[in-house]
């Protein structure tokens, strides 16, 4: 199986969505509420919140049974950034 760079990962709409939900969230945001969020499967969103974890984007906190995702500092960084491409477009 291809391993795909992070560029690729990012220049996508589904993921830019994710940061961008990630971002703005005023409550814990899991992956099931963010699969629903983006409109994209739950594995899928699972795919991609380990390519972010692995890049240092996201960490994923765990609360008893659940894991609540977060924003790294790096992750929000990024965020911002195409969270403003985004509406420049």
């Amino acid at each position: 199986m291809k391993t795909k760079s992070i560029t690729e990962v990012f220049f996508r709409e589904k993921p830019v969505s994710m940061l961008i939900q990630l971002k703005n969230a005023s409550s814990p945001v899991y992956a099931s509420v963010l699969a629903k969020q983006v409109d994209c499967t739950y594995s899928h969103v699972v795919k991609i919140l380990q390519e972010m974890q692995k890049s240092g984007l996201v960490e994923f906190k765990k609360e008893g049974r659940l894991k609540i995702l977060e924003l790294t500092n790096k992750g929000r960084n990024i965020a911002k950034g195409m969270e403003g491409i985004k509406s420049s477009i």
